[in-house]
């Protein structure tokens, strides 16, 4: 089989697998790269035909084109993924990127914003109600900025206090609690919501569904008007998480409200979490 017929099979099976829309892209392009290179400097054209040595050349002309060692590594991933795919149909016999190892790289630790911070931002976006409950849920729930701009109305039960985070891509259901200051900041959106059809819960001023990346340049510049450098929406998540930790919340808990597969994810959190005796509870739902 042809380098582009497989890499085209390949980004097909991520789709059927209902693998997030970013991932599929990511690894298109990576794989994209790897077929490039194979066939413009080392001339070949069938996939049986690339070795672990061709990897490795390739592995070099990134660092020599001043890829970072995190975004290496990813492609690394990303070649691997294929590969593996490709032996699993029975399309190679044997896996070149099986040995090949990733650079090694410093990995900077989760941000997460301090009191100081989130207080600064949640005062910054207070005067728009639409971004203010934005942040809040964000920051009060832990969930992701996709999740947030997929929520619909009918996802909040403000009965029950609990949102119900519909599937997405291959993540299951899940529900997290809506505390006070969730609910409140909410509720003051929904009053000046625009009224349409529309049941996506959070909209453009045309009515349409306010999208990821206009949430996240949105907040990006709350960041600035808050005087926050250096932070991005995920940091609202990576927050979360670790004041849940200091405050005592259950590690498989925490890792069921944030929806990670795995809760040695959550884990990996436990290292930011200072001592109790020297750092202070800090409860984010303060208003």
């Amino acid at each position: 089989m042809t380098l582009q017929a497989a890499h085209q099979q390949f980004v097909q099976n991520l789709k059927d697998s209902a693998k997030a829309h970013a991932t599929v892209i990511a690894y298109s392009k990576d794989i994209e790269q790897l077929v490039e290179f194979a066939l413009k400097e080392k001339n070949k054209t069938e996939v049986d035909q690339v070795t672990d040595a061709d990897i490795e050349e390739f592995k070099e002309l990134l660092k020599k084109q001043r890829y970072t060692g995190k975004s290496i590594s990813r492609k690394i991933n990303s070649i691997k993924a294929f590969f593996r795919y490709l032996l699993n149909e029975g399309i190679i016999t044997d896996n070149p990127a099986d040995i090949v190892s990733h650079p090694k790289y410093d990995q900077a630790p989760p941000r997460v914003l301090s009191k100081t911070e989130y207080r600064a931002l949640r005062d910054a976006s207070r005067g728009d109600a639409r971004m203010s409950a934005v942040v809040e849920l964000l920051l009060q729930t832990g969930m992701r900025i996709s999740e947030l701009a997929a929520l619909q109305t009918g996802d909040v039960d403000f009965d029950r206090n609990v949102i119900t985070i519909q599937p997405q891509n291959s993540r299951t259901s899940r529900r997290v609690p809506l505390n006070t200051a969730a609910k409140q900041s909410v509720m003051d959106y929904l009053a000046i919501r625009p009224r349409a059809r529309e049941k996506t819960l959070f909209l453009t001023k045309t009515c349409r569904p306010f999208l990821v990346r206009n949430i996240r340049t949105a907040i990006d510049r709350y960041f600035r008007l808050a005087g926050i450098k250096d932070a991005k929406v995920n940091d609202l998540r990576h927050t979360f998480i670790v004041e849940q930790l200091k405050a005592g919340t259950p590690l498989v808990y925490i890792s069921q409200l944030v929806g990670h597969k795995r809760i040695t994810t959550t884990e990996k959190y436990l290292k930011l979490v200072e001592a109790p005796e020297m750092q202070p509870n800090i409860q984010i739902e303060e208003l």
